[in-house]
């Protein structure tokens, strides 16, 4: 009676939790649909990686959604739709797509669908849903010949082997062998604490008696194949065998050979004991075991196990907790899907770009390689700097890739979100506050060829004077604004921010998203802190025409009844600076790349319309962007200790890489030049007056003012030729310039 009443009230717990999907707590997340485009620099290996991620089958069939390899160079894709495009071959020829055609028509591109990139849920877990059709036939065998060879015929507890076990502990005087089916350890595994009371093992046997009622074996296998513990990668928990293959071998589960079939099922009894990567011996022991049982249950042959067992480990070189590489944006999409605010998801579409995402993780190790070395010749060999890398759609916001820091598997710390001082990189808020002059009025309007003096001297703000000093200490005496920027001048950015006042540039960096800056002379320098996410918000003002791009990972969701649902993400745009103030950036940001401190991205052969800043403070920053790709690069020590390397130097380098990398796959392919808006005139003015150009001025450039701002007088500096400067004593150079402050003003109103 005891036993029935429990049976009872066990299947009616099972019962009621078996109305839930197991997995309702989980999340599949996808990437940006993966689209290919003619002379896409992409090897046929990369395009047979990512169809498989995007749910094609290799089948030489020709169904919908398979592919197969026509040639060594040549992939042939049946599109799911089941539309006219049903065949699409793709032609490769020195690791470029050369073509992309039908039957009947040339294609420019073609539209793969969403890679799946993994599944996530609260609990840190990992896992890959695979249906029981796809898990591989010898796979199911070499589960059951290591877990429980009478799976298929047992009604959940193995009665013969319980004795059997129980006949062994009293020899050994110890648990010596487990009896526990497939079954039990998924009744286990779901639904019961792991304890090992009587009364556990009582709810565990009857659950499972019922389980085995109201479920198919191959339900329950499915099940377990996507529930079983199979270890840690970094900071998650890998669950299931989809999951598990993919982060051992980098191929989706129905791909697995024989051995590979036997490691995964060796690995369920102890995990982390048996991990490949970290103890590859026992690992091979323990497959070569599992082997000998397939053998043993008919399931393989005699040569089939010799062959098997002579394998080698074929890990993956790079073992990734995700097929993106992109660890550190999938840990920002969890964290948004768990935030309290969050609606439940099935899932989620995010808009990471593998093609951007696999280079930005190969521009971080080559150029941290750099700033290794560099740090060598320092004689600091030994010390370990950190990267950080975001480059987003300027226009959008959309996240297309990301990257936290060199090793997730070593450190999970995201630098992404990490606030710093940003330095130089600071610098255009300043300058596009001043250029805002002409449209806010004031005492003075400031332009481009506006001049500064950076003659060092103190600014006294609240009773305290602040004096910075420029880079190795040089001084340039007069320069125009757009030449100041370029310099990265210290001295003439403090100067211009005191002469607009520094309530004002604060305003405006507040209402690019900046918000953790103060109304001092310090702000001029960079000196808040800011996180490489909220600077690359901020400068999509800058890319986008004036208006604030809110940086964004998710494109939209699916509800667990599979209706759509918003984006998680904050929406939305403001519009921060006047499009022509905008464009005056831009225009002066390419001057920095052209003649000033960014020079290098030219040197190192990015030759694409582009403009940026360097920064550098305790780290190295570089801000950079096209008409289509914003890019942010940070690269410092997680300790605080100053880098000693000028952003130039650091992060421009690792930059100037993932740029010519991007800009070679067809979406980044060809930007434009940043597009003048109306209400912006040009004259040619002398570059060390900042006036129009006189007869007699030796350097002159093209400058470009917003309507009516562009100065009326011409060079007085050089109205007079070299004989008549001679004969009159020279001239004395007096022209308007910002130029330094009467000592000892305190009042903070006043800035």
């Amino acid at each position: 009676m005891v036993v029935a009443g429990s049976y009872i009230h066990f299947s009616r717990v099972i019962d009621q939790r078996l109305r839930l999907d197991p997995f309702e707590d989980s999340t599949t997340v996808y990437g940006a649909p993966l689209i290919f485009s003619v002379n896409d620099p992409v090897s046929a290996e990369q395009i047979q990686s990512e169809l498989n991620l995007a749910g094609y089958h290799r089948d030489s069939s020709g169904r919908p959604g398979t592919w197969q390899s026509s040639g060594p160079q040549s992939i042939v894709v049946v599109p799911p739709d089941g539309s006219s495009r049903r065949r699409v071959s793709i032609a490769i020829d020195h690791g470029l797509i050369r073509s992309i055609q039908t039957p009947g028509n040339q294609l420019g591109r073609l539209n793969l669908g969403y890679p799946l990139l993994t599944t996530v849920n609260a609990s840190r877990e990992r896992r890959r849903l695979v249906t029981f059709s796809g898990i591989p036939t010898v796979l199911v065998h070499a589960i059951i010949s290591a877990e429980d060879k009478h799976f298929f015929q047992h009604g959940g507890l193995d009665l013969p082997r319980v004795l059997k076990a129980a006949w062994v502990d009293f020899r050994h005087g110890r648990k010596a062998q487990g009896a526990s089916t497939l079954t039990m350890q998924l009744v286990r595994g779901l639904w019961l604490e792991p304890d090992k009371r009587w009364s556990r093992k009582l709810a565990e046997a009857l659950m499972t008696i019922h389980l085995e009622h109201i479920w198919t074996k191959q339900k329950i296998l499915e099940t377990y194949a996507n529930q079983v513990f199979l270890g840690r990668q970094a900071a998650y928990s890998i669950r299931g065998f989809g999951e598990a293959s993919r982060v051992l071998f980098g191929k989706p589960l129905r791909d697995i050979t024989l051995p590979e079939a036997a490691l995964l099922a060796g690995m369920v009894q102890r995990p982390s004991y048996f991990n490949p990567f970290r103890n590859p011996e026992r690992a091979k022991e323990r497959r070569n075991l599992v082997l000998s049982l397939m053998r043993d249950n008919s399931y393989i042959s005699e040569s089939q196990h010799a062959q098997a067992i002579s394998a080698p480990l074929l890990l993956s070189s790079h073992p990734q907790i995700d097929a993106a590489g992109a660890p550190y944006f999938l840990d920002l999409v969890n964290d948004e899907l768990q935030s309290k605010e969050s609606q439940p998801a099935r899932a989620v579409y995010t808009t990471i770009d593998i093609n951007l995402q696999r280079a930005a993780d190969a521009a971080i190790a080559n150029g941290m390689k750099l700033v290794d070395e560099q740090l060598a010749r320092k004689e600091r060999a030994g010390a370990r700097p950190e990267a950080a890398l975001i480059a987003l759609d300027p226009h959008t916001g959309a996240i297309k890739a990301l990257v936290g820091g060199r090793d997730y598997a070593r450190s999970q710390l995201n630098r992404i979100l990490a606030r710093r001082p940003p330095g130089s990189v600071f610098k255009p808020f300043v300058y596009a506050a001043a250029l805002n002059t002409a449209l806010t009025g004031g005492d003075e309007i400031l332009t481009p060829a506006s001049t500064v003096d950076d003659e060092p001297g103190a600014f006294w703000f609240n009773g305290e004077a602040y004096e910075p000093a420029n880079f190795r200490h040089e001084i340039f005496g007069v320069l125009t604004l757009r030449d100041a920027l370029a310099k990265s001048d210290n001295v003439a950015a403090v100067r211009v921010a005191e002469a607009i006042g520094y309530r004002t540039v604060a305003a405006l960096a507040k209402r690019c998203g900046l918000k953790g800056v103060q109304p001092t002379p310090a702000i001029a320098l960079g000196a808040y802190d800011a996180s490489p996410l909220e600077i690359a918000g901020a400068y999509t003002v800058f890319a986008n025409g004036g208006i604030r791009a809110q940086p964004s990972l998710i494109s939209s969701m699916e509800t667990p009844t599979g209706e759509g649902a918003p984006k998680r993400t904050r929406s939305g745009s403001d519009q921060a600076l006047d499009p022509r103030v905008a464009w005056l950036m831009d225009n002066m940001l390419e001057e920095v790349l052209r003649s000033g401190t960014a020079a290098g991205v030219r040197s190192r052969g990015f030759a694409l319309p582009a403009a940026g800043k360097t920064g550098t403070s305790h780290d190295g920053w570089f801000a950079g962007f096209t008409s289509q790709l914003l890019c942010i690069v940070w690269v410092g020590f997680d300790d605080y200790r100053e880098l000693g390397l000028e952003g130039a130097k650091s992060a421009l380098p690792i930059w100037t890489e993932f740029m010519k990398q991007a800009s070679k796959f067809g979406p980044y392919r060809n930007p434009r030049e940043f597009s003048r808006p109306a209400g912006i005139e040009s004259q040619r003015i002398c570059t060390e007056s900042g006036k129009l150009e006189g007869d007699f001025c030796d350097e002159t450039r093209v400058e470009y003012f917003i309507d009516g701002t562009a100065p009326n007088e011409k060079c007085g500096i050089h109205s007079f030729g070299p004989a008549q400067q001679t004969a009159m004593g020279g001239y004395d150079g007096n022209v308007p310039t910002i130029a330094p402050s009467a000592a000892g003003n305190s009042d903070p109103a006043q800035y």
